[in-house]
């Protein structure tokens, strides 16, 4: 396998090398995508959020293609990290929830096998990239595999923090209990570290274009308040008289936090932003703003959302969209994407219907890489250009598992406003029109026949078409 992935990325050594020759003052952007774990889609000044605040980010918006519709490919951070690294739906990788999953003590199906990393036949962004003669870096929260599968083994040149855990075992200050990350100042934060060794990366002085990934371990739990801000934040939640509200689901078990009132939570998206700030302000510094295209998004929904009767705080709420992190509604999918080309101004909005998959062929051609055969994202600048095509696409997001935020093994399908969703255990079914209602609460399904059958033979067909494994009724 090992051997097939050196043959591949040969060759697509020699197709890079084979495109027109760039110009030396058109020179292949550099790249810097910042992946912020759990950001919700209404936890940004940019998309709404009364409460939050965030100068820098909202700045960086304002200079980008700022996208209304995308998604992750996934309600969980493994899966959707695996179809950025890779172009492909998580469910062809058999990485289909968070790494290793979570243990339901009464399931009522089988869950599908599923793998304990990102296997290595893959060819990463990073190994295109590095193959296209890019200076690779990798810091943060990697949740792909552990030692064998680290980001050094998928083609990036330097990983700093990045390893098998999916939230920060020593929380968010030093000592971080974190292999990858050696502790260095005792109580530093570690948003603002991972910020510090990309600087440093980014100062570097490079040859040849670079391609810096840095995937902040915030705003995941554990819940701690950052460095700055979390009085303000308390005094702002005090003034308006805001409490945490939540609203009991019955139909599915579940307990959503309605109002973003978590001052711990506040503070710690102000560092990432504080931190994104300090990022531009290197990039203008060394006069790279005009050839740097800068990416932020999320892997997954805000968490928003646990199983009734488990009485865990949570991070934010997502209204309108409904429930969050682990569940297929939109709460728990729809994030944040902003896209700064190179030399852009002014923002535009788009309502491009979009997945964390699109990432892979939109990056590789901007860097006149060369993408492999097989991937399902698109180029999301292409798709830009075409908005009634791009309206029109099919998305799944095929979570077969149970999860910590009380969602059951479960699937969902969308193609243009309509948006089918399947529950395993009891074959329930829900219909609605993301136009009319974003918010999911009118299930069309007895009044839409056509629609649900439509959307059913999309989703049936994508099963057959990649050999889908699904949650089966459990056999006793």
């Amino acid at each position: 396998m090992k051997q097939a992935k050196l043959t591949l990325l040969s060759g697509l050594l020699a197709l890079s090398c084979a495109l027109p020759l760039i110009a030396a003052e058109q020179q292949a952007p550099n790249i810097l995508l910042i992946l912020v774990d759990d950001l919700g889609w209404m936890d940004l000044g940019a998309y709404g959020s009364q409460y939050y605040e965030s100068p820098n980010i909202d700045r960086l918006a304002s200079q980008s293609r700022l996208y209304t519709q995308a998604y992750a490919a996934s309600p969980v951070c493994s899966p959707t990290r695996a179809a950025l690294m890779t172009g492909k739906h998580p469910s062809r990788l058999k990485i289909t929830t968070h790494i290793p999953g979570f243990e339901e003590p009464h399931p009522r199906v089988t869950e599908p096998q599923k793998a304990e990393h990102l296997a290595l036949e893959e060819v990463t962004l990073a190994e295109t990239l590095r193959a296209s003669g890019y200076d690779t870096f990798f810091a943060g929260k990697w949740h792909l595999g552990g030692d064998g599968y680290l980001p050094t083994d998928q083609g990036f040149d330097v990983n700093i923090g990045g390893f098998d855990k999916g939230s920060p075992r020593g929380g968010y200050y030093d000592p971080y209990k974190n292999p990858q990350l050696p502790n260095r100042k005792p109580g530093q934060h570690l948003t603002d570290r991972l910020t510090e060794e990309t600087i440093a990366f980014i100062e570097q002085p490079h040859d040849k274009p670079f391609f810096a990934m840095l995937s902040y371990y915030a705003v995941h739990t554990p819940l701690e308040a950052g460095p700055q801000k979390y009085e303000y934040f308390s005094d702002k939640s005090d003034k308006v008289g805001s409490k945490p509200a939540y609203l009991l689901d019955d139909v599915n078990h579940s307990r959503t936090q309605l109002s973003q009132v978590d001052a711990k939570y506040a503070s710690m998206i102000w560092a990432v932003d504080r931190s994104v700030g300090r990022l531009l302000e290197t990039l203008n510094k060394l006069e790279l703003d005009d050839n740097t295209l800068v990416v932020l998004t999320s892997d997954n929904g805000g968490f928003s959302t646990r199983a009734q009767g488990d009485d865990r705080e949570v991070s934010t709420a997502n209204l309108p969209l409904r429930l969050g992190k682990g569940w297929v509604y939109e709460g728990g999918i729809r994030i944040p994407l902003m896209i700064r080309m190179p030399a852009q101004q002014k923002g535009q909005l788009y309502d491009t219907l979009t997945s964390t998959v699109d990432l892979y062929p939109t990056l590789a051609h901007v860097a006149g890489a060369s993408v492999p055969q097989g991937i399902d994202g698109d180029d999301l600048l292409a798709l830009d250009e075409h908005p009634d095509e791009a309206r029109g696409r099919t998305l799944v997001w095929h979570h077969p598992h149970y999860h910590a935020s009380g969602n059951t093994p479960s699937v969902a399908v969308r193609q243009g406003d309509w948006k089918l969703i399947t529950f395993y255990e009891d074959n329930r079914q829900e219909l609605y029109n993301l136009a009319s209602d974003i918010t999911e609460q009118r299930n069309l399904l007895s009044q839409q026949p056509q629609v649900h059958q439509q959307l059913q033979q999309q989703l049936d067909s994508w099963y057959q078409r990649y050999q889908i494994e699904q949650a089966r009724p459990l056999v006793k």
